[in-house]
């Protein structure tokens, strides 16, 4: 950074206006800068659709972005109304009003055309070269933060960002050429990711594939696949005849902030709490919520359940709780999706676990089995961690290349770009779609 820049960064922090700049309504600008109005960019239709089988119906998550909807989710059948959804195409951006506050705000990446909630607003950018710098800059930090900032709504759980007001934004952007430069370094991270992201994805596709051939099909006595020296037809158990099955005693309110022992909720969420624990070796499973009919294994030390977290504990001799594990992970989602599904109730009843049965082999080759499973599950952990660190560097990358507050300009810059960001509104470099 150039000693007139730090100056000029120095003047803006302490309100002076450097020569070559303004005050407006949004802060300390270029002189040279004019607001152009939103309706001389944007068009103000959408298209909308409720043909499923030419536009497959996909929803905007924060994880995961413009995504197919799971079979779970689908609930297209209970729409009533025609064209009620609306369409994106590649390379559109997708907005969710209430949402946006966490960052439900992403493009649409796939080939071909898709249906979305007709609830989403649909944009995308007048300059193809600023789609990867968007991807990055409208989900950064700072615009979470903003996006809380302005949210409106008399309950704090139902705040959204309408449309209209998120074009309406004032936001330090970098001339185009800059902006180009940042896109190309984020996209060379995001490709980093996205391959580490698809070894992970072969991984656990293999691991399922063994998982199918390692464990008989229904109607079997054997495995496809087998280790060799064992030999013999597997039996048959019920999950009530090789374990003891209950709940979790707390609730929500059990938990303490400054707890030490992990406390098992409704979804997927480890928080804490020092009340009712527990210390034996348990395969737990959620109820309800979030992550319905999934399968954990706890091991060391103690913990406490919510009401509605399934435990299955206290393994008898004919069976090792790693290998129970693995063929009840395995198998239990399925089958709890299957019978949620005939009712309006997506939760697991006690009877769903205790009836279920167990294909059972020698202890020994339970062991075998789930030490190669152990193996797999490291190397996945492995590739999760790095997948990980890519993650928060670039998160680290965004911060030093956006500005940070009202100086406008980031940490660190390319080669031959001084000037500071200017101020434009979001209206002026994304465009509805007609």
């Amino acid at each position: 950074m150039t000693p007139e820049v730090k100056k000029r960064i120095e003047q803006i922090r302490q309100g002076i206006v450097p020569e070559g700049y303004k005050k407006g309504k949004i802060g300390i600008v270029p002189i040279k800068w004019n607001e152009v109005p939103f309706s001389t960019l944007f068009t103000s239709t959408s298209e909308y659709t409720d043909d499923l089988e030419q536009y497959p119906l996909y929803s905007l998550t924060i994880e995961d972005g413009i995504t197919a909807k799971t079979e779970r989710y689908e609930r297209s059948h209970l729409v009533k109304k025609e064209n009620s959804y609306k369409v994106v195409r590649p390379n559109d951006y997708a907005y969710n009003p209430m949402n946006i506050r966490f960052g439900a705000v992403a493009r649409h990446k796939g080939d071909i055309p898709v249906a979305v909630s007709g609830y989403y607003d649909i944009f995308t950018t007048v300059h193809e070269s600023d789609l990867v710098f968007m991807d990055s800059f409208l989900t950064y930090g700072p615009m979470i933060t903003y996006y809380n900032k302005v949210s409106t709504g008399s309950l704090v759980e139902k705040q959204r960002v309408h449309f209209s007001d998120f074009l309406e934004f004032s936001l330090a952007l970098p001339p185009l050429e800059e902006r180009k430069k940042i896109a190309e370094i984020l996209s060379t991270q995001d490709k980093a990711i996205e391959l580490q992201g698809r070894k992970i994805e072969e991984l656990k596709r293999f691991k399922k594939g063994c998982l199918e051939k390692m464990f008989p099909r229904k109607g079997q006595k054997v495995p496809e696949k087998r280790f060799p020296g064992f030999t013999g037809d597997w039996e048959q158990r019920k999950a009530k005849d090789l374990c003891s099955i209950s709940t979790g005693k707390s609730n929500t309110q059990d938990r303490v902030d400054d707890g030490i022992y992990p406390f098992y909720v409704r979804s997927p969420i480890v928080e804490h709490s020092n009340r009712y624990l527990f210390d034996e070796e348990a395969v737990l499973t959620v109820g309800d919520g979030v992550g319905t009919g999934k399968v954990f294994h706890y091991v060391n030390g103690k913990y406490d359940l919510h009401q509605r977290v399934y435990r299955m504990f206290d393994f008898s001799e004919e069976i090792t709780a790693k290998y129970f594990y693995y063929y009840f992970s395995n198998h239990f989602y399925d089958r709890v999706m299957a019978m949620t599904a005939k009712t309006s109730v997506d939760s697991v009843r006690y009877e769903m676990i205790a009836d279920m049965d167990i294909a059972l082999p020698k202890v020994k080759e339970q062991m075998a089995i789930s030490a190669y499973f152990d193996r797999l599950d490291h190397l996945i952990t492995l590739h999760q961690r790095k997948y990980d660190k890519l993650q928060v560097l670039k998160k680290a990358m965004l911060e030093k290349m956006f500005p940070k507050n009202s100086s406008g300009v980031p940490e660190i810059r390319f080669k031959g770009f001084t000037d500071a960001w200017e101020q434009r509104k979001l209206g002026e470099v994304v465009e509805r779609i007609t």
